[in-house]
């Protein structure tokens, strides 16, 4: 019998949570074929079979193990079933069996007369359209191996109308559900109390005219698509106005170690993004050095990730400076919680319409307000307040940006 054993996330992990088996019980799988989600503190990777065989499996879904503890068998001298040869569920989904036009709600197809660990299980592409929709696996019924939930139900189920009230239980009943906390979910709770606990915490806001960077845009969106294959964002200016000022206050971009301050001489920003399985934060590296394009690629790369639930440790740890949007989902102002060990955290907002008063005329002008919290141990209150003007000064004038957060007038007369 071969053993399969939970590998090491990473460095300081020393146990998981069984997320998901994506085989059942007695199942044969295919040498590589993925069997497992396994979530960690900070990730959430896919397990995959060293050897064929028939799998035996010793824990359950939700299940915490240890770095190394065996949670599965093969039985690597089972034969393979006749006529028929295993796969991994995502193959399956890949080529779903055509459904005709004038059916949308087709017959699914009997399920096996034993009942199988799998059935009504969704595959996690199944079970991402079922969160994102606010469905329960019970209302679809799935026609994969041995009754598993495929992506190809979903889309039918959704398609031929189901009561969702019903599926959601919000319809005036007063049940409650007990749902077990995620290892990430326990691991930013652990860490948003710690910071509260641990630090001295404070906020300092602006605003910032948006007239300028949506100007620019408007411009350069296009040509800047074309070229650079990807869009144009609000994030990529924050985050060069950002690398900008951090060089200019180092103490934003450093950390407390003990009883030294390390400061850096790179600037490694996280981008906080929402994923199924909660508030993830990649880290976009030497970001100091990178043009807006660049930005905007490595942002886009890391959200889809994290959209995926393929973002590694390493891809989340490191960073020295944190920019959360808020303003993606309405929040007019907030006070982020600093993602430690690092010191500041950027918060932007949405974009409205306020009245401003320019050159002693009441004018309207599109404003969002930031919020930068910092930690009191390490970042004056100049120095907080000092960096959020140049991030503001640099976004009212773009081209500070490229000048180091100088005008190019200053430069030529050697300013």
């Amino acid at each position: 019998m071969f053993e399969i054993k939970v590998p090491s996330p990473g460095e300081s992990i020393s146990e998981v949570a069984i997320a998901s088996w994506l085989v059942a019980d007695g199942d044969y799988v295919e040498k590589e074929q993925v069997i497992a989600e396994i979530d960690s503190d900070k990730a959430t990777l896919e397990l995959a079979a060293e050897e064929a065989g028939v799998i035996k499996l010793l824990r359950a879904e939700g299940d915490t193990v240890a770095v190394g503890e065996v949670i599965a068998k093969l039985d690597t001298a089972a034969a393979a079933p006749a006529g028929k040869a295993a796969k991994s569920e995502k193959k399956a989904e890949a080529a779903p069996a055509p459904v005709a036009a004038s059916a949308p709600n087709p017959m699914p197809v009997a399920a096996s007369a034993s009942t199988s660990y799998a059935a009504g299980t969704p595959s996690p592409a199944a079970k991402k359209m079922l969160d994102e929709a606010g469905v329960k696996p019970a209302q679809v019924n799935g026609t994969g191996k041995d009754g598993r939930i495929t992506k190809q139900d979903v889309v039918a189920a959704m398609s031929a109308g189901f009561n969702k009230e019903a599926a959601t239980g919000w319809g005036g009943s007063r049940g409650t559900r007990n749902e077990k906390m995620s290892m990430l979910r326990k691991k930013v709770a652990e860490r948003l109390v710690s910071v509260k606990n641990e630090t001295a915490m404070l906020t300092t806001f602006n605003e910032v005219d948006m007239q300028p960077i949506m100007d620019l845009r408007n411009k350069y969106k296009d040509i800047f698509k074309e070229k650079h294959n990807v869009n144009l964002g609000f994030m990529s200016f924050f985050t060069k106005a950002c690398t900008e000022a951090l060089k200019l206050f180092p103490a934003v971009n450093a950390r407390i170690e003990g009883q030294e301050i390390v400061f850096h001489d790179y600037a490694d920003v996280g981008i906080a993004v929402s994923s199924p399985k909660g508030l993830m934060v990649p880290v976009v590296r030497n970001a100091e050095v990178m043009s807006l394009a660049e930005i905007e690629a490595d942002i886009k790369r890391l959200a889809l990730k994290a959209r995926d639930g393929k973002l590694s440790v390493d891809e989340m740890t490191g960073g020295t400076f944190t920019i959360t949007n808020g303003g993606v989902f309405g929040s007019m102002l907030s006070t982020p919680i600093i993602n430690p060990p690092q010191s500041a955290i950027l918060g932007m907002h949405n974009v409205v319409e306020r009245p401003v008063v320019k050159d002693g005329q009441i004018v309207i002008r599109p404003i969002m307000y930031v919020a930068l919290s910092y930690d009191h141990r390490i970042i004056d209150g100049r120095e907080s307040v000092g960096f959020l003007v140049k991030v503001k000064e640099m976004l009212e004038n773009p081209s500070k940006m490229l000048f180091g957060s100088r005008n190019p007038e200053e430069i030529l007369l050697g300013l």
